[in-house]
């Protein structure tokens, strides 16, 4: 039995699709809040388990003749309050997920980020070897996605046959728009119009090649206590915003948004949201983001898989075309 956490979300239902398309029996976590997707409903190979990553007991059972493992339920956020909860499910959840994948004998594949990467010491592509270091501009997301790796570390020294994916921002039509930096959102601010863009750039992926990929790296059974850098293209906001602009049918954006100005409209929206008690929609850790440079490279997991990945354009035409027909 193959389990899968975070089921109904936007990379466990995509995996989860192309696992019982294989033919493979699933059983699959989800918290008692959440939606399952109408695609993934009344399938004779999926089995759905109410259990919350943070509740050791819940998930025992959940992992019950369970083999295989696929741990994608995390929670995302770049607002500064969200910190403990961050560290809650990513980090305690993935102990949890650790220990009874020991008790169980199961193989595990975790779902990390590229958040919880190094920054190049050479100026060259990211790669797998990058360590992550810890300074004060790094986001709670970032570390609490390092810290949940460092369990599975601590799980591989245990001897657990695991493996670690570190995907760049996943893209698809199928992404729903939420308040906490999701791929959702980013495409619904587009579409709703931006005359800014930002100084960074972005690496790009799939969710279909994500989870192709995290199948491909579950079967073979020579990989273990490795970690894969999941990315297709990188690319400038700018151009993504100019091209997601141009299939959308809309002006691309114009300005640009420079890190000192991002720096003054953070601070604007931290001071009107504490004025309204509402959260801000721009935060520091989300405008250093959209001003940071990196390059992220895929040549381990495309050595590794021989996987191909499918072109960025037909994704972003795909999400663009979607968001066009809900309108």
């Amino acid at each position: 039995m193959v389990l899968v956490t975070g089921g109904t979300g936007f990379l466990g239902s995509a995996l989860i699709q192309q696992l019982i398309d294989s033919g493979v029996h699933v059983r699959a976590t989800k918290r008692d809040s959440s939606q399952i997707p109408v695609s993934l409903e009344n399938q004779p190979q999926l089995q759905w388990v109410t259990a919350d990553i943070n509740d050791f007991f819940a998930l025992e059972e959940a992992f019950e003749g369970v083999t295989e493992v696929y741990h994608c339920a995390a929670f995302i956020s770049f607002h500064p309050a969200d910190r403990h909860r961050l560290r809650k499910i990513n980090v305690e959840g993935t102990a949890h997920i650790v220990t009874l994948a020991l008790e169980n004998g199961a193989r595990l594949l975790h779902v990390s980020s590229v958040a919880a990467l190094g920054k190049s010491k050479s100026g060259a592509a990211v790669t797998e070897n990058d360590l992550w270091e810890y300074n004060n501009g790094k986001s709670g997301y970032s570390i609490a996605k390092y810290e949940a790796e460092q369990e599975v570390w601590r799980g591989i020294a245990e001897g657990l046959d695991a493996i670690i994916v570190n995907p760049a921002l996943i893209i698809g039509a199928n992404a729903r728009a939420g308040g906490n930096g999701t791929t959702g959102t980013l495409f619904a601010n587009l579409q709703n119009g931006l005359n800014f863009y930002a100084t960074g750039n972005v690496g790009l992926i799939d969710v279909q090649d994500v989870a192709r990929a995290m199948i491909l790296l579950m079967e073979n059974r020579t990989i273990r206590g490795e970690r894969f850098l999941l990315s297709n293209v990188n690319m400038s906001n700018r151009e993504l915003l100019a091209k997601c602009s141009a299939y959308l049918g809309r002006p691309a954006p114009r300005f640009k948004a420079t890190p000192f100005m991002l720096g003054l409209a953070w601070r604007m929206a931290h001071g009107l949201a504490w004025l309204t008690g509402k959260r801000p929609s721009l935060t520091r850790e989300i405008a250093r983001s959209a001003s940071r440079i990196r390059q992220f490279s895929n040549e381990k997991v495309r050595r590794a898989t021989g996987i191909t990945f499918r072109p960025i354009d037909d994704t972003l035409r795909e999400i663009c075309t979607a968001l066009a027909t809900k309108q």
